[in-house]
């Protein structure tokens, strides 16, 4: 299997066409763009069997991802629309897995003191919790409100149990219908680091994006549905260098116009041997951006306001 390096389907999709050479879409998987409008662009990937699956390193099942572009000076109109472009594609996987009155646990995974790791915890804090009401105070809720609970289960350098271990157990004692997760990603690009959103309904496996990996969360382990909220915040060192090295080499071709040792330099993926000079020294560090706080803001209320308008 390759080495993606990344959580993104779409873009493992995209490292798999490209070192195979292909031009037409992979056998076992459909996709689909769609552009909301300049800021705003959809991409839906669908994997529909083995082949696919063994392709790109994911389950059957739909991703979609969310580009968001200058988030970092998003005002509160982008903000909103760009919650609702997550709501609506939401909604449509919810319906596939869970009907309108199907009781939902929200999970958001991190550390809420790491910042580039806090993205969930401080989704739940936002999260309309509804359960308690219902249960407790039924006279003060609308008749067919849905029943929702919300937790932060902590890391397992914290609490010092699986993630997994501490979900099935409130699963086994409230018997949710179906589990949202929302979670921090690896991406292989630095456009899109906190400007990116993928949903899934194929669960999640914690840490596996930077070499960390945790106890899978989904419907095996489960036994109900479990749709991924992921958002990029960190890369690898060697995945930074080369992104910049592709930058610097067309700003070298723009300069030469033309140069054959710079185009076959390009077309290459450098991550591997990027990775090798800098793993003896310790070196391929996990990097964020300096701007981290203000972007995970901006995604925690894209997120919070995406997932309460669809449930």
């Amino acid at each position: 299997m390759y080495n993606f390096r990344t959580d993104l389907a779409s873009e493992r999709r995209d490292i798999y066409k490209k070192a195979n050479k292909l031009e037409d879409e992979i056998d076992g998987i459909e996709s689909e763009k769609e552009e909301i409008n300049e800021n705003l662009k959809v991409e839906r990937v669908k994997i529909t069997n083995e082949n696919g699956e063994k392709a790109i390193g994911k389950p059957i099942g739909n991703y979609i991802t969310i580009d968001i572009k200058k988030l970092k000076i998003a005002q509160e109109e982008e903000i909103q629309k760009s919650s609702e472009v997550l709501s609506e594609e939401l909604k449509r996987i919810l319906d596939l897995h869970v009907d309108k009155q199907g009781e939902i646990l929200v999970v958001g995974l991190g550390n809420v003191y790491v910042t580039p790791d806090s993205l969930g915890p401080k989704v739940i804090n936002e999260i309309d919790v509804t359960r308690h009401i219902i249960k407790y105070l039924p006279q003060y809720v609308e008749e067919g409100t849905r029943m929702v609970s919300a937790i932060s289960p902590g890391v397992l350098g914290t609490t010092g149990i699986e993630t997994a271990e501490i979900l099935k157990g409130i699963v086994e004692n409230i018997h949710p219908k179906l589990v949202i997760v929302i979670d921090a990603l690896a991406s292989k690009s630095i456009e899109r680091i906190s400007s990116t959103v993928q949903l899934s309904d194929t669960g999640i496996v914690p840490g596996g994006g930077v070499g960390n990996t945790r106890n899978e969360i989904s419907i095996k382990t489960l036994g109900i549905p479990v749709i991924a909220i992921g958002i990029p915040t960190v890369v690898e060192t060697a995945v930074l260098v080369n992104d910049c090295l592709d930058m610097f080499i067309e700003k070298l071709q723009e300069d030469a116009k033309s140069n054959d040792f710079l185009n076959q330099l390009k077309q290459e993926d450098n991550y591997e041997e990027i990775k090798e000079a800098l793993m003896p020294g310790d070196f391929n560090f996990i990097v964020t951006p300096k701007e981290i706080d203000d972007l995970i803001e901006n995604m925690k209320d894209i997120v919070a306001r995406g997932i309460n308008a669809a449930i």
